[in-house]
Order: C-alpha cells, then structure tokens, then sequence
C-alpha cells in the first residue's frame, strides 16, 4: 500500500490530525485560556474584583457561613431518584464542610455535604455550595457562572459533554492519537533543526502554510508532547481504567477499614455527639509544623470530616505556591479535642513522579512567566492545527474542482469554524456576560447559549460563503470572521468600561492585573484579527486579478 515507511507515517499522520483535529484545537485553545481561568473569573464577576485573600479564620469567618448553609431546591431534586422513599424535609447530619482557595483566587469556595437518609448509595451526599468575600464573609453571587474555571476550564478536558462522561473519553482518545500524530510528524520531518529555524511568509502560501505550520510543530513538541501524556495520566484512573469503582469494588469497605486502620482516620461516623476545638489553633500548629521544614505556611485547602461526632477530624492542606508537585502535605487533627492525628508521609518514588507530573500539568504554582509560556505552547499548538487544516484544503481545493469534488469544501467550512469560529463564540460569551442583565433568572444558562449560538452561526456562515472553494478559490468566510473577531474583542473591552467602569487606564493605573491583562489579550487578539482579515482580503484581490487574466476555462 505504502512504497516507505515516511509515507505510511504521512498518511497517519495527514488523516489523524484532520479527523480528530477539531477536538485537538479545542482542548488547545481553551487549554491556553484555562492558564488564567481565575482571572477570567474575575473579568466576568466584577463582584469578586478584588485581590486574593488568604484562607480566613475558621471561628470568625467561615463557622457562621458553614452553619447557614444548605442544599438548593434543585439539588434536592436532583437527588430524588437516587433515594428510596420521600426525601426528608431537613439535611441535619454533616458529613464535610471544606473551604478552597489559591493564590490567584480573590473569593473563597466553601462545600457542605449532608447524609442523605436512605440513600440507595450509603456514601452518598447531597451537597451545599456557597462562595464568599474572605475578608468579612460576606457572600457572593453564586449563581453566575465562572466562565474562566466553569466553562472554559471543563471546555479544555471534556468539552462540556458530561454525558456518561462522553466528553471526556472523547478528548482522551484524541491525545491519544495525538500521540502518534506527533511519533508520526518526527518521522516526516527528518530535519527538525532546520525547519525550527524556517519560515518564509514570502513564499507561495501553501509553502508559508507549511512552514508555520512545521515551525509550531517543532517549537513546542516537547510541551505538546508532555501535556498530551500527563492529561492521559492525570484521568486514567477515575476513567480510563476505574480498577477501584469496577473489579475491585467489592474490596472497597475492606480497604477503607484498613486505610482507617493504618492513618487514623476514621471513614465512618462514630454515632457518638461531640465539641470541636478551635480549628484556628489547628490551623496554626499546622503552619508552625511547615515552617519548621522550611515551608511556605498558605493554607488552600481546610476540611472538617463527620462534623459533630466522636469520629470527626479536621484536615489542612498546604497551598501549592512553592513547588511543582501537587502535594497538599495535609497534617490531620482530631476534631474534638485539636490533638494531632497525623502528618501525611512524603509519597514513594512512583507517587512523587506522579505528583511532579500532575501538577507540571495543571500548574497551581506561583510562576507567572511559566504561566505565560504555558500560554504560548497551548497557542502554538492551535496554530499548528490550523495550519494543518488549511494546507490540507489548499492542497487539494484545485485538484477537488477539477474533478467536481466537494470534499475540500466540506472541510475548509469545517476548518473555519473551528479555528476563527471558536474564536467568535469564545468572544460572544464574553460580550453576552456585559450585556446580559445582573439579576436575568438563569443567566448563566444564557452566556451558555450566547457561545453555541455564535459558535453555530459560525459554521452556518461558514458553510454558507465556502462555495468559492468548489471552485478552487479561497473561503470568504476566513476573512470575514477574522473581520468580526476584531470588532467583538474590541467591543467586549469597551463593554468592559461601561458596565464596570474598569477602564485600561484605571486598572493598569491600580496595577489591577487580572482585568486589565484580559482587556489587553483581547486588544491584542483584535489586532492580529485585523491584520489578518487585511492580509486575507490583499490575498483574495490577488487571486481575483489573477483568475481574471487567465480565464475561467483554466480557473
């Protein structure tokens, strides 16, 4: 079939990259803009405009909130048909309340779980959610959604398809394919070397086209590469290869008890009233132990197991800032009477590969340019696929004219609405989020079909202006979304100014970076939309004057 072993590896790659492509630039793009999901958040909840906090006193702060929490109506309803009988009236017995912050994070997440009387599950909870101003606890809207670590963050791993988890099975396999899509590239491209030194925008444009698309390939392969496999790592065991929730369910309660057993931590609830310490007291034993091994002291994460009983303890975990490895370096306490349970052990070799890895992945530490060249890889990566998308159609587009094809066609349209049209639907939910009343019922909801109605009127339009490709000439649609890209970003900073009054000159003036870094991301990208929507239109006059000098018959 294949004369060489290159070309069998061109074919790979050729038809991996363009069938699952689509996904990939997906899980690359709003793998870029997850880097900065909190301060996205913030852009979009001007609530929370205000600078991260560290994790508040428990007695003063956090207690009243926790005590005031319960679960909503639709939580409630939600968990109906997974109890046997009528659901009581009251959710008394507390199972866990747990606070969550970062370094980036100016609210705090608070959780409360609840036992759930006949559940068909026994473990299972119904749970409490609230966020809050950690400086006074004062809460906060917590019904608006978090675009940059609800939407955008769940976009880069699962595609918001929560269906038996659909989404994400469908992002695994394609960083799997990846995989060989980039085993495959190394083999192609034997001069490495020389095309991450090599591009000529000067040349034919399916020669520019493919040297961009070369260079961005070999720039970042270590990090496409990387993140590939450590995001396959990172969800193999909950989905990919659930040992735990299939064949070895049945050992489940055995290994709870011998995990109780062995750190002192009890799993179940005693049954048995009791106080609680001062959890501020834990909290400060638990950083003068840090401090004693040179460690940096933020709390991120504080939880309080079986609340109330005989069993009940408190957890605090360290906040990722100082290292790369995601370790919480939890010290344990019991709940009543504050005395010291446990100090979790440093993990084994395989354990501390797999925490490095983890967190090299999802980047909780304090690096800002890190966090930047994280952005730059996950961009290069959606340029390399686009310009893979593009040297496919124009490669063939003539030849597919020739012969009365419309596969380039189908996939040009296709193309477009996957590079420029996520762009737009990206800035819809933006512009939609300034536009849309604070107090709209359900507004979240609507920001959601902001992004997949722009996102659809994309494609429509896309497919709508491609046929000049049938034709052998280039897709006005390329240019006209850059043109639109342009003026949404433009609009969603202005829409910024009015609705806020967070101009660029008062946020940069306050060194507010958060916001005024989105308004300059989405200046800058209006730019580079410009310019390309200038450049695209020069091109298409060209082609024009050309195809009118040599006649329709040899078009």
């Amino acid at each position: 079939m294949f004369q060489s072993f290159r070309q069998a590896m061109a074919w790979l790659h050729t038809w991996f990259g363009l069938v699952l492509g689509f996904v990939l630039m997906a899980a690359f793009f709003f793998g870029a803009l997850s880097v900065f999901d909190r301060e996205i958040d913030r852009w979009t909840i001007p609530a929370t405009r205000i600078e991260p906090q560290p994790m508040p006193s428990y007695e003063q702060v956090l207690r009243p909130v926790f005590e005031r929490m319960r679960p909503t109506s639709q939580a409630i309803d939600a968990m109906r048909p997974r109890v046997n009988g009528d659901m009581p009236e009251r959710f008394d017995t507390v199972v866990s309340w747990s606070a969550y912050t970062t370094h980036r994070d100016p609210v705090l997440a608070l959780f409360a779980g609840y036992e759930v009387p006949n559940a068909k599950d026994p473990e299972e909870a119904i749970w409490a959610y609230a966020t809050i101003d950690p400086r006074n606890g004062t809460p906060l809207p917590d019904d608006r959604l978090k675009i940059g670590s609800g939407f955008f963050y769940p976009m880069h791993y699962s595609l918001t398809l929560d269906w038996k988890n659909l989404g994400i099975w469908i992002v695994g396999f394609s960083a799997l394919v990846m995989l060989a899509a980039l085993v495959s590239g190394v083999v192609m491209h034997r001069k490495l070397f020389r095309e991450f030194f090599t591009f000529r925008p000067d040349k034919a444009r399916l020669r520019s086209v493919l040297d961009l698309h070369n260079m961005t390939g070999v720039v970042a392969l270590p990090f496409h590469f990387f993140f590939a496999f450590t995001g396959l790592l990172i969800f193999a065991a909950a989905y990919y290869f659930p040992l735990g929730h299939t064949q070895l369910h049945e050992l489940h309660d055995l290994h709870a008890e011998v995990e109780a057993r062995e750190t002192g931590l009890p799993h179940e609830r005693a049954g048995v009233p009791a106080g609680l310490a001062s959890v501020d007291a834990m909290v400060a034993e638990a950083q003068r132990r840090w401090k004693e091994k040179d460690k940096a002291g933020e709390v991120g994460f504080l939880v309080l197991q079986h609340v109330g009983d005989a069993n009940g303890y408190v957890s605090v975990y360290r906040a990722g800032t100082d290292r790369i490895a995601l370790v919480g370096d939890g010290i344990h306490f019991k709940a009543a009477t504050g005395e010291l349970i446990r100090e979790d052990p440093a993990g084994t070799p395989v354990g501390r590969v797999s925490e490095f890895l983890t967190g090299l992945h999802l980047q909780h530490f304090r690096h800002w340019l890190l966090r930047w060249f994280y952005v730059l890889g996950g961009l290069a990566g959606a340029v390399c696929i686009a310009t893979g998308f593009v040297f496919f159609v124009e490669k063939r587009k003539r030849q597919h004219a020739q012969q009365g094809r419309q596969g380039a066609r189908v996939v040009d349209a296709l193309a477009v609405a996957t590079v420029t049209g996520m762009v737009l639907a990206t800035l819809g939910i933006l512009v939609a989020n300034r536009l849309l009343p604070e107090d709209l019922p359900a507004r979240g909801d609507w920001e959601r079909y902001a992004f997949w109605g722009t996102w659809a009127l994309a494609l429509l339009h896309a497919g709508w202006r491609s046929a000049p490709v049938a034709s052998g000439l280039a897709n006005p649609a390329w240019r006209e979304q850059c043109g639109a890209i342009a003026v949404l970003a433009v609009a969603a900073v202005l829409l910024n100014w009015i609705t806020t009054g967070d101009h660029l000159l008062r946020t940069l003036g306050s060194g507010y970076w958060p916001v005024a870094g989105v308004d300059l991301f989405l200046l800058a990208g209006a730019a580079v939309a410009a310019l390309a929507a200038r450049k695209l239109q020069r091109h298409a006059a060209l082609a024009s004057a050309n195809a009118a000098a040599v006649g329709p018959a040899h078009v």
